[in-house]
């Protein structure tokens, strides 16, 4: 089961699980939205993540704490004060019932993590559709290296960014398409999410295989290719 519940303007809440197994949260936004939808469902809740602090993505912990009073929320060391109850910022996490692979990805702030879990990966700000987050750090460096890691998983690895920002991602990429061929893909992934979009559909999950055809960051060959390209998004 992947469910991404949406939360505030643009966020998602996901939610992984094993079929009659307890679910995963990831990035607690809110409460409200996912709290209905574990009862809804007759879900049960095994544990939290948290990829970063930023209030979008934490802002639900200490609400849902008090439904959940003995649920660890994993964060890395910027989310303690946030509800995080349990510190990683790299390596494995075993719960109940999961392996979670603890991946660093710094840049959109400096502890960013992302987790993998069987072959799922929640990248929260750091790997959108399309695009990636912006480096609040100003630490390119950082970012670069860590979209340059994402990219090295498999290409069947499903992505699962934490805000609905692809359409306006694609527009940008299609600007920017260093040539034709990138520039079709693109144009076709558009017309394509304008369609699941005018149904209020998520454009998301993704894949890393469709990622490397159209995202703009991922085709970066180099830190100055990326400082270019990320800068011109943020004036786009």
């Amino acid at each position: 089961m992947l469910v991404p519940i949406p939360a505030l303007n643009d966020n998602y809440i996901w939610l992984y699980g094993r079929e009659n197994l307890p679910v995963i949260a990831i990035d607690v936004a809110e409460c409200k939205n996912l709290s209905a939808y574990l009862t809804q469902h007759h879900l049960q809740l095994e544990a939290v993540l948290l990829t970063h602090y930023h209030d979008d993505h934490t802002g639900g912990v200490e609400e849902l704490k008090r439904y959940y009073p003995d649920i660890p929320v994993y964060g890395p060391a910027e989310t303690a004060d946030k509800g995080a109850t349990h510190i990683v910022n790299e390596g494995n996490i075993q719960t109940a019932h999961y392996r979670i692979e603890v991946v660093p990805s710094g840049g959109h702030t400096a502890n960013h993590v992302s987790y993998l879990i069987d072959n799922h990966l929640f990248c929260g700000d750091t790997l959108f559709s399309a695009g990636c987050g912006r480096v609040f750090t100003g630490d390119y460096g950082q970012m670069f290296e860590s979209i340059t890691r994402l990219k090295q998983l498999p290409d069947k690895t499903v992505i699962c960014p934490a805000h609905e920002y692809t359409l306006s991602n694609l527009v940008f990429a299609e600007a920017f398409a260093p040539n034709e061929k990138v520039k079709s893909a693109v144009k076709n992934q558009r017309i394509s999410v304008e369609s699941l979009r005018a149904q209020n559909k998520p454009s998301l999950p993704t894949t890393l295989a469709l990622e490397k055809n159209i995202n703009p960051f991922l085709q970066a060959e180099n830190l100055a290719d990326f400082i270019y390209l990320r800068k011109a998004k943020d004036n786009f």
